[in-house]
């Protein structure tokens, strides 16, 4: 009787009594191929688009946890999985050329990365279509802090990509880490901007001082 094969990572399914003087072997097969899923990492150039393997009982660059997609690609391109494959994905579109790439499944959808995009993302394949983890269309939840990966050196949104509206409490104005001061008298400052019943006011941080900002009431409708 043949051996079977799991539905996702293609493992060998071995039946008590076969593969005999062979199960030892594959069994570390299937460690390996278990260890990818987990925690592997391939660079896959997709000069031209790529279909990744998915082979039965061997390692496959499709079974990988981490993804890094590289080549200058000089149209727009698809990387293709399985319909069947149900797995997680960590991938950074890594090429070069103003180009969308999508991640997809053979017959469904999948998540794209428009022309400018060459950051990385979370992806999973529920077997039919390929979906971003975290999802651009709901609210994004967290219990902790967000912070950026370095000081003073990320943004949040940019030219032409820019947030609708900001929600914030008290908001802390610095730049002391710069290299240098202000485009307008080159000093470097620290503030907090507060809000009052009536008023705003600005709180020098280094200095201590207080100011409130002027405010001109409007009559009427804008």
């Amino acid at each position: 009787m043949p051996n079977s094969t799991s539905a996702s990572l293609k493992l060998t399914v071995q039946a008590t009594g076969e593969n005999s003087g062979t199960w030892g072997q594959i069994t570390n097969t299937n460690l390996l191929v278990l260890e990818q899923a987990i925690g592997g990492y391939e660079a896959v150039g997709i000069t031209s688009g790529a279909t990744l393997t998915f082979s039965n009982g061997v390692v496959s660059n499709g079974k990988n946890q981490v993804l890094k997609l590289t080549g200058t690609i000089s149209g727009n391109v698809n990387v293709v999985i399985p319909d069947s494959i149900e797995k997680t994905y960590i991938v950074e579109n890594a090429t070069t050329g103003s180009h969308t790439v999508t991640f997809k499944t053979s017959s469904g959808t999948g998540v794209t990365w428009g022309t400018a995009d060459k950051g990385k993302k979370i992806l999973y394949s529920d077997g039919t279509n390929v979906l971003e983890a975290l999802s651009s269309t709901g609210a994004l939840r967290v219990s902790g802090h967000i912070l950026p990966g370095a000081n003073d050196t990320y943004d949040l949104g940019a030219s032409g990509n820019v947030f609708r509206d900001v929600y914030t409490g008290d908001l802390h104005l610095t730049n002391k880490f710069k290299e240098k001061g202000n485009i307008v008298d080159g000093t470097k400052g620290n503030w907090t901007l507060q809000e009052g019943e009536n008023d705003i006011f600005m709180i020098n941080n280094i200095s201590g001082d207080k100011f409130k900002i002027k405010l001109d009431k409007v009559k009427g409708d804008l």
